[in-house]
């Protein structure tokens, strides 16, 4: 089966939601695309956009159409190329928009699923509902679908055993945003066919996607970062609370990790933006798969027993989560001892004189990540942060060579391939300005 015919009816579940929306828009235009071609006319492409909520589909068919519409305007010159009998720019977006929801099925019903050769699935992190999903629509499909799941954390053997897919299975994660975030990581595991590895591979570079391959290891190669940044992030406030208040030691670690470590946001709010419960349940699978180390938070655990939770509301706003947010600045933290938020500005000097002097030749997340001159002015950064005899400038330092050390180990345990896998998923993935294994800690 070619690249073209693999993608004439496709289903993917969850469709509605922040990950699945994205991947429609992604999926729905490239299948478009290859429908307008002259060598596929005699060809019909569907688009099967499947979720339990009627009212969440017609939300995404809103969606879908205003991106295309923008998609259109933008790409006129590639989209004109479609329509050679049509002059008229305004006529051609109107067009074109129309294919495109053409090839869009909302639907709700499961058996939708069952003409599909390709499943594309991004329901909650929940194996037992995957292996559900998985072994319902395989049971009613002649077609032995392959199926791209979309789970940042399960291993994929787990799911292919499971659900008995005989390798018709593969890792491919997208980033949140799917439409927006360039980077995918593909993961295979033992049984999976080479082939479907290798439509993975050409259907990323379709869509402009920067591919990196993680190992079949619980939590791949960025949330295998990530959340042993946050482990360490965690203890490190557990200490310093006793001399700086639960919520000070929260200002502290959350500012040292961006401005120190020059980060778009701090560890706190990148813990907010994930969802404390999507990281309590990626901790969980973790520690279920992997040996030999500590890997769960007492006090994410507390932060949930208290009801906060964080992630995102329906139109992209940030919740409230360890931090307290308005109109997307963080104005309060929440102190699980106190079981209530502390603003920020009762917290902001403390933390301030504790964290203590910045380098000289400060660097900022925004002037630095597309600098032509960005190594140099990190290792400016960085020496004056070493020379500076701060609490804060030495934390961030350490703080520094625990993340290379995590990025390290993610080598030597043979989730990741090589270092520079780790440095591309950690500034892709989560636009850190450098990668994690580098020399401005040595």
């Amino acid at each position: 089966m070619t690249y073209e015919e693999r993608l004439q009816n496709v289903t993917i579940i969850g469709a509605a939601g922040k990950m699945g929306s994205g991947i429609v828009l992604l999926t729905v235009v490239e299948m478009a695309n290859l429908g307008l071609m002259p060598e596929n006319k005699d060809k019909k492409y569907t688009l099967n956009a499947l979720d339990l909520s009627a009212d969440a589909l017609k939300g995404l068919v809103s969606y879908v159409t205003a991106q295309v519409t923008k998609i259109a305007t933008k790409k006129i010159d590639t989209v004109r190329g479609y329509y050679p009998n049509i002059t008229d720019d305004a006529q051609i977006s109107e067009q074109y928009v129309k294919d495109v929801l053409a090839v869009l099925n909302p639907v709700t019903d499961f058996s939708a699923a069952n003409n599909s050769t390709m499943i594309f699935e991004a329901a909650s992190e929940n194996p037992e509902l995957k292996v559900k999903l998985f072994t319902q629509i395989d049971a009613a499909n002649p077609n032995k679908p392959w199926y791209f799941t979309n789970t940042s954390s399960i291993p994929i053997h787990i799911l292919n055993n499971n659900a008995n897919l005989d390798g018709r299975i593969v890792g491919f994660h997208f980033y949140n945003p799917p439409a927006i975030q360039k980077l995918v990581e593909i993961i295979a595991c033992d049984k999976t066919l080479p082939e479907v590895v290798e439509f993975a591979k050409m259907y990323a570079k379709k869509l402009r996607k920067i591919v990196v391959p993680s190992n079949d290891i619980a939590a791949f190669v960025g949330n295998g970062h990530f959340l042993r940044d946050l482990l360490y992030a965690s203890t490190k406030v557990e200490k310093l609370q006793n001399d700086y208040t639960f919520a000070g030691a929260i200002y502290i670690m959350n500012t040292i990790s961006q401005k120190y470590l020059v980060r778009p946001m701090g560890i706190f709010q990148l813990i907010d933006y994930v969802g404390l419960d999507v990281c309590q349940f990626i901790l969980k699978v973790m520690a279920e798969n992997i040996q030999g180390e500590v890997l769960n938070s007492p006090l994410l655990d507390r932060f949930i027993d208290a009801g906060i939770k964080g992630g995102q509301n329906a139109d992209g706003t940030q919740k409230d989560g360890v931090l307290k947010y308005d109109g997307g600045r963080p104005v309060a933290i929440f102190d699980v001892n106190k079981k209530c938020y502390v603003d920020l500005n009762e917290i902001k000097s403390l933390g301030d004189s504790v964290v203590g002097q910045a380098p000289e030749a400060l660097a900022k997340w925004k002037e630095v990540v597309g600098a032509e001159n960005k190594d140099e002015l990190l290792t400016a950064h960085f020496n004056g942060l070493k020379a500076i005899d701060s609490l804060g400038a030495k934390m961030a330092v350490e703080y520094g060579k625990k993340c290379k050390e995590i990025g390290l180990g993610l080598v030597s345990r043979g989730v990741a391939n090589n270092e520079q896998d780790v440095n591309t998923v950690m500034q892709t993935g989560f636009f850190h300005a450098y990668g994690p294994i580098n020399n401005y800690f040595e």
